[in-house]
């Protein structure tokens, strides 16, 4: 038990180092994106060497399946909720900013005159709380990733030959571009260095948590059930990299991280051995 929870600590404590360097130092987009495309590649790995293998040894293919698509539906329609509160951007390491169409200078000179003081101050309350929700929703989505993750990790204890290498370091090497990308975009939505450290603690601690109750529940479950389980993480997990960190991958990294995450998946590949 209490191994499941260090080992959770360890892959959650990714995201914290992320952040203490996204704080102190200007990395460039390239290297995040670099970096995301490596453990692109590592978590496909371990979700297809790890989870979904040992799934269907334990539990059959018909087990694996329901439970590799309604992890994946679950997974897809949280993240639609989370992304529709701010979390979309959680990997990007930037803050999209809206543009504002060109008028005219009649026009514009016309709208200046109509502002006054209380809308002035309406519109900066909004602004305002628009970008506080942003940041409550990459903090939000960041949970979302890492529970499914980090509950694997405590079930792969259960094995009896220790904990998978693949899984703590395929998540170890995700969580750091996402404590680097998520720590701007925070930063960016107007939260200080001492909440965002905060709340990446908090992860920390969430990841820790969901690693001790995924061994000690899963412990008590047939194996069928477990294999369910197993590939319902698995199906999370391949839903999250498609529709988050594959793409922002390839936009702050070029087309190389396509080989850049086929080392990753060779890496998760060597691991597994």
């Amino acid at each position: 038990m209490w191994g499941a929870l260090m080992w959770g600590a360890i892959a959650g404590s990714a995201v914290l180092l992320g952040a203490v360097v996204a704080a102190f130092f200007k990395i460039p987009k390239k290297i995040i994106g670099w970096i995301m495309a490596f453990g692109t590649g590592t978590l496909i790995g371990a979700a297809s060497f790890e989870l979904l293998e040992d799934a269907i040894e334990d539990g059959g293919l018909a087990a694996t399946a329901i439970g590799f698509l309604v992890g994946a539906v679950v997974y897809t329609i949280f993240d639609l909720y989370v992304s529709s509160k701010g979390g979309a951007n959680r990997k990007r390491s930037y803050v999209i900013k809206q543009e504002i169409s060109p008028t005219s200078n009649e026009g514009t000179a016309q709208q200046k005159d109509q502002q006054d003081s209380t809308q002035d101050s309406s519109s900066n309350k909004q602004d305002k709380d628009g970008k506080s929700q942003s940041g409550l929703g990459i903090f939000a989505g960041t949970v979302m990733d890492a529970i499914p993750e980090s509950i694997m990790i405590g079930a792969s204890l259960l094995t009896g030959q220790g904990v998978s290498a693949v899984l703590v370091v395929s998540i170890f090497v995700s969580n750091i571009p996402e404590g680097l990308s998520s720590t701007v975009g925070m930063q960016q939505s107007g939260f200080s260095r001492r909440k965002i450290f905060w709340m990446w603690l908090a992860v920390l601690t969430i990841s820790a948590l969901a690693s001790m109750l995924g061994y000690l529940f899963l412990e008590m479950l047939p194996k069928e059930l477990k294999a369910g389980i197993g590939a319902f993480a698995g199906g999370g997990i391949i839903a999250m990299l498609c529709s988050t960190m594959a793409p922002e991958a390839y936009e702050e990294g070029g087309p190389i991280v396509g080989l850049i995450a086929s080392m990753g998946l060779l890496a998760a590949l060597v691991l597994s051995i």
